[in-house]
């Protein structure tokens, strides 16, 4: 008889303070998007503590956004419990969520600092991606966002996965689709996407960041209807066989979709989120150029609009200047002012 792996989501304890893996891996996938936007960052003589201020500020933000989607669209299971909501190291958080609660601060910050919105995001666009492609090994060690029934052969012959894997993807009794994996690995994808296309010239600003979204939308449209918890809503039959007739592709790959709860409504919340997002992100591209709001470049200089404090400019002409050496005063001059009398 085969037993699940489980790995044990608490890394270590201080008292009776419970640290989790969970946290550990969301804390990492910040910390490597914000050492690709510093890196990147450089380019443009922007300052790593202006990326540093950006992450104190953006993550509790995207984790507060992150909870209130998911919370809002399963009030059901906690609107009896409301001390659960609280306790995200449990998982439930949205990643679509997440994105808002950190556009919105972004927008705020972003302002503040008087840099403009579209060239900054491009730059952070490749470290959301490494974000997400890290945070979903958290979803790995919570044994959740997993996929549909598999065969074991499934995941050992024709994925090639490693063991342990394969067995942190038992649960319940039977082995699951590692969705996990599968997102992750497209993130990949995306960000080595993404660093190519920010080094072509036709690229004007924004469109690393739209691009982001388009990339990331197309991947969660397919991936999502191999959950198993996904959310969802009652909308009309018609939409309903739209999204599945797109998604079919996917069965002529051998894939199924996971089991979609009737009670949680016909349309999975994530997969009609993504087309729409698909379409706003390449209409908006379109929009930007020909109404000429996209004019620069991203590989133009980027400038802020707020004046920088006076104590922090240094003087042209002081910068490598080597300082002279204070001149003596001519011999006649000292022997006068040593012959004056003093009071």
């Amino acid at each position: 008889m085969f037993f699940s792996l489980a790995i044990n989501p608490i890394v270590f304890s201080i008292g009776s303070l419970p640290v989790h893996w969970y946290g550990l891996i969301l804390g990492f996938g910040a910390l490597a998007g914000l050492f690709l936007a510093i890196q990147e960052g450089k380019r443009f003589n922007i300052s790593q503590e202006f990326f540093m201020d950006m992450l104190l500020l953006g993550v509790p933000s995207a984790i507060i956004g992150a909870r209130i989607y998911f919370v809002a669209f399963k009030w059901e299971d906690y609107k009896d419990n409301f001390i659960d909501v609280f306790k995200i190291w449990n998982g439930g958080i949205a990643i679509y969520g997440a994105l808002i609660g950190a556009i919105i601060c972004a927008i705020i910050y972003f302002r503040y600092k008087g840099y403009p919105f579209w060239r900054v995001v491009d730059i952070c666009a490749p470290g959301l991606l490494a974000g997400q492609m890290i945070g979903r090994w958290g979803n790995f060690i919570n044994q959740e966002a997993y996929g549909g029934v598999v065969e074991e052969s499934f995941l050992r012959d024709k994925l090639h996965l490693p063991d342990f894997i394969v067995n942190q993807m038992y649960i319940e009794n039977a082995f699951h689709h590692p969705t996990f994996l599968y997102e992750s690995l497209w993130s990949l994808l995306g960000i080595l996407l993404l660093m190519v296309l920010r080094r072509q010239r036709f690229v004007r600003a924004g469109e690393i960041f739209l691009s982001y979204f388009i990339w990331y939308s197309i991947g969660r449209f397919f991936i999502e209807a191999l959950r198993t918890d996904s959310l969802g809503f009652n909308g009309s039959s018609g939409v309903a066989s739209f999204v599945n007739g797109l998604w079919s592709p996917m069965k002529w790959m051998g894939f199924e979709q996971g089991y979609f709860d009737p009670a949680y409504g016909n349309i999975r919340i994530s997969q009609l989120l993504a087309l729409l997002i698909i379409v706003a992100a390449v209409v908006l591209i379109i929009v930007r150029r020909v109404t000429g709001q996209s004019k620069a470049h991203y590989s133009d200089p980027i400038v802020s609009t707020k004046p920088v404090a006076a104590d922090s400019v240094v003087p042209e002409n002081a910068v490598n200047t080597p300082q002279k050496a204070p001149q003596a005063a001519p011999p006649d001059k000292v022997k006068s002012e040593d012959a004056e009398p003093k009071e």
